[in-house]
């Protein structure tokens, strides 16, 4: 049975996260500051590849171009590896955020 001190409790606890990347050490990363609003900002959606990842990004893409954002598309070469240093950069210079869409 949960009671109502249980729940907030449970609600305020730090959340931990399982990285698959096979690192041996663990670090800490803060959180991204979420920007105030989303007006004229651009967002990044990455494609890993998977199928149908780019069923879910169409939709998306749509959506936030209805919200007045501008949208860039990118892809992975391969789902299997990390994105490469250059993508990585040209995101990082061209959006304020990044959407990166899992699906299979």
């Amino acid at each position: 049975m949960t009671t109502g001190t249980q729940t907030a409790t449970a609600k305020t606890e730090p959340r931990v996260l399982l990285d698959p990347t096979g690192e041996r050490a663990l670090t800490t990363v803060p959180r991204a500051t979420r920007p105030p609003s989303l007006e004229g900002l651009t967002a990044g959606l990455l494609d890993i590849t998977k199928p149908r990842g780019d069923v879910f990004l169409d939709r998306l893409a749509g959506r936030l171009a209805e919200r007045g954002l501008r949208v860039e598309r990118y892809a992975k070469p391969t789902f299997t590896k990390p994105a490469p240093a250059d993508l990585r950069h040209e995101i990082a210079t061209k959006c304020d955020l990044v959407i990166e869409a899992l699906a299979d």
